[in-house]
């Protein structure tokens, strides 16, 4: 499971074989079942993960009980609540397995340990951070100035490999509409 993070990794800074072997010795692999929780609101985040196969998704719950999702993490992308993980503080977030999924597990103590050993994977993870940060700043544009059918065509586009993988009840608690309207929208396809 390693080598799909090396060669994500590889794909944005290349590293050394040596490099590599430091990578392979500090993270950790874990295959979460569907519905499985990798951490829970109120406790710390643990871990950042790098998600092989399946999907991860971060969400938040309302005093109502609804869901709303703020992440879905694919093959090959990361996850977790940045300010639990980085500050140690407890997380507002959930993260649970949409679908039986293997990832890789990296703990902050870790990967500031990678980043002594590895000064480049600074920039790698500085990479990753900008990207998400821009997009989240994208979503949240987009959630208050763009009509429904836009936002879930944006969603078909960032996530195609999702759209046919995931409830209908995810998609829409996404996108910000209701299950019912979500189903109105697919039928104009």
């Amino acid at each position: 499971m390693v080598d799909h993070l090396i060669k994500h990794i590889n794909s944005i800074t290349p590293l050394s074989a040596e490099e590599e072997s430091i990578v392979v010795e500090l993270v950790r692999e874990k295959t979460l079942a569907r519905k499985q929780f990798l951490h829970r609101a109120g406790e710390i985040a643990q871990y950042s993960a790098f998600v092989v196969e399946g999907c991860l998704r971060s969400y938040a719950v309302d005093r109502n009980g609804f869901e709303h999702i703020l992440q879905f993490a694919p093959a090959n992308w990361w996850i977790s609540d940045m300010y639990s993980f980085v500050k140690s503080q407890p997380s507002e977030l959930n993260i649970d397995a949409l679908l039986e999924t293997k990832v890789l597990l990296l703990s902050r103590s870790c990967q500031v340990s990678i980043f002594d050993r590895i000064p480049k994977l600074e920039r790698y993870f500085r990479i990753l951070t900008e990207n998400a940060l821009a997009a989240s700043n994208l979503r949240t544009i987009n959630y208050l100035s763009l009509p429904a059918k836009v936002r879930y065509e944006k969603f078909c586009t960032m996530y195609p490999t999702l759209i046919n993988t995931i409830s209908q009840k995810s998609v829409a608690s996404y996108i910000g509409i209701t299950p019912e309207f979500l189903s109105k929208l697919r039928g104009e396809y």
